[in-house]
């Protein structure tokens, strides 16, 4: 089964309010197996828009990655998120294993 990913893009506009979702938001990935494999590390942005945070997160798979966005969890911690950043957020099914 091919696994899933979460893309997102992050600009922080609130430090103060961020700290509630960065608070809330890790008992949603834990609970749902996820895996940062890139978190706000250094970036170049050649096309497009900037950001300052580029996040992939990646599940065992799309449907995982699915219910964790959509579990009360993360949906508690989006609370905070939104009041405090702009964000791009996509779910993505990886290559199926070769």
């Amino acid at each position: 089964m091919p696994k899933g990913y979460w893309i997102a893009f992050v600009t922080v506009t609130d430090p103060n309010t961020y700290i509630g979702y960065q608070q809330l938001a890790p008992a949603a990935f834990k609970k749902y197996g996820a895996r940062f494999l890139a978190r706000g590390g250094e970036a170049e942005s050649l096309e497009g828009e900037a950001w300052q945070r580029h996040i992939v997160i990646e599940f065992d798979s799309k449907a995982q990655a699915i219910a964790c966005y959509n579990s009360p969890e993360y949906q508690d911690a989006r609370r905070h998120r939104t009041e405090a950043c702009t964000a791009n957020i996509a779910i993505v099914e990886g290559l199926p294993p070769s």
